[in-house]
């Protein structure tokens, strides 16, 4: 059988996910060590519903939701390895995807804290357009419509019948009227994420990103920017410093999974989110999920 562990981005936050996992080996540390970085009480932050006058303690903050389920995840990961597990191969979606990197051991546990610091802040701090999902939808009508608005882009690509849309207030309202779908739901986000609206975040996370060394996989990783197996550690590192300006090509990601015989994927994570799209999209595939303490296995 062929393994995949996925790691969910942003919109698979709970609260009480923290303490689902804070009895695992080094969770307490980890989430004490970040919370030095980041100048605030992580733990904290996860377990409490969130304050609608206080974005700082808000988990749904992109300044605190990706360092938090970046947390959650690799504390889940490393006691799945403790316990004798390991994948085939590794993908992550949007966020995800720097945890995937620690996965494979080519980033630090400390340099991802420290790369995830810098990455939300500059997206938290994005003000440019803003993101729909779509669901329920024709994709040739699709694609015509996104190709004929200026300021759209297909942000996240998630599977056939679901899509995340980025793009300026007007171009989202303009295809919100002539598009045919079951869904259509704005999204309460600061910036037009992964689109050209993030040109500026990009370059400057591009920047640090060279000064960080990603050290030799030891798991192929499937990137969001280009959805194909990869060992090595340059590409890997060009692969994310496209990420925030290109579309999370998910559905792309689980067609180049579906070419394995026997697969299994097993998301990593507080939320099902991956694993829904996985039993929708992909035919003869067993998805699995590890959340909290209670089930270190699968």
């Amino acid at each position: 059988m062929t393994v995949a562990w996925v790691f969910p981005g942003q919109g698979s936050q709970k609260i009480g996910m923290a303490n689902k996992i804070i009895e695992l080996p080094n969770a307490k540390d980890r989430f004490n060590y970040a919370s030095k970085i980041f100048e605030k009480n992580l733990f904290e932050i996860c377990e409490h519903v969130s304050e609608k006058d206080n974005l700082e303690k808000d988990l749904n903050n992109t300044a605190n939701t990706q360092i938090c389920l970046f947390l959650v995840e690799s504390v889940l990961l490393d006691s799945l390895k403790e316990n004798g597990y390991k994948p085939n191969y590794i993908a992550g979606h949007s966020l995800g995807e720097i945890t995937a990197l620690y996965c494979a051991d080519v980033l630090s546990f400390e340099d991802s804290v420290l790369l995830i610091k810098e990455r939300s802040k500059l997206m938290a701090d994005a003000s440019k357009g803003s993101m729909a999902a779509l669901i329920g939808f024709e994709r040739n009508q699709l694609e015509l419509l996104v190709e004929e608005t200026d300021e759209l882009v297909i942000a996240n690509d998630n599977s056939d019948s679901q899509v995340v849309l980025s793009g300026s207030e007007k171009a989202l309202d303009n295809i919100s009227k002539r598009i045919t779908c079951k869904r259509f739901i704005k999204l309460n986000v600061s910036g037009a994420f992964h689109s050209p609206f993030m040109k500026e975040p990009s370059i400057k996370f591009s920047k640090y990103l060279d000064n960080l060394e990603f050290k030799h996989p030891n798991l192929p990783v499937i990137s969001n920017s280009n959805p194909s197996l990869s060992n090595e550690p340059d590409e890997l590192k060009i692969r994310l410093k496209n990420q925030m300006c290109n579309a999370v090509r998910w559905r792309e990601t689980m067609n180049v999974m579906a070419e394995s015989s026997n697969l299994h994927i097993v998301e990593i994570g507080p939320s099902n989110v991956l694993g829904g799209l996985g039993k929708r999209h992909l035919k003869e595939v067993k998805i699995s999920q590890v959340s909290s303490s209670d089930k270190i296995n699968y």
